[in-house]
């Protein structure tokens, strides 16, 4: 399928973007539906499955202050949330080039799916109630995001930032199922 004129025109990427991806087979393409739909329930319900995932992007946080510090202060705590969007993102683009259905999906879902703990981050900016995790000493432990917006200016809209970062975290979680359930029932 062709993406429409005026956008086929201007982006011609877009067309290769569609071409050559694996297909995805009747039933795995029905087990990853329906894990995301439980997921997604969970999460909308109040429940506490991706709590449990996200604890997979703790140690990629902390290390993303590690790896960052060299830069400056500000780039290390910023890093920490960089590395932490920067690792399904650059493992979805690894899947993607490969034309690998399920595995991007899965990467670009727990992408935008990190933007619901970040979110909940940013909102406790001025409060600073949210327990805090650290490598090293625990008296040098800062709220990331209370030095982020402080520093920026922005710390009195902590909420709304994080309101429109929540927003757009869930935005892409089902955008990113919709896509699969096009790719994936795509016959080319």
């Amino acid at each position: 399928m062709e993406i429409p004129g005026l956008l086929s025109e201007r982006f011609p990427f877009l067309d290769a973007l569609e071409e050559n991806w694996e297909p995805v087979s009747r039933s795995a393409f029905f087990g990853w539906l329906s894990f995301y739909v439980v997921l997604i329930g969970n999460a909308l319900f109040g429940g506490h499955l991706l709590q449990s995932f996200d604890l997979v992007f703790v140690p990629i946080h902390e290390g993303g202050h590690l790896l960052f510090r060299m830069f400056g202060e500000w780039i290390a705590v910023a890093g920490g949330t960089f590395l932490q969007l920067f690792v399904p993102l650059a493992l979805a683009a690894n899947f993607a080039l490969r034309r690998q259905v399920p595995g991007t999906v899965f990467c670009i879902f727990f992408f935008f799916e990190q933007f619901l703990p970040i979110a909940t981050y940013m909102a406790d900016a001025r409060a600073q109630e949210l327990p805090l995790l650290t490598v090293g000493d625990s008296e040098d432990v800062i709220h990331d995001w209370n030095y982020l917006f402080s520093h920026s200016g922005l710390l009195a809209h902590d909420t709304q930032i994080a309101s429109m970062f929540r927003f757009a975290g869930w935005f892409g979680m089902f955008a990113t199922v919709i896509w699969f359930s096009y790719r994936s029932t795509r016959k080319d």
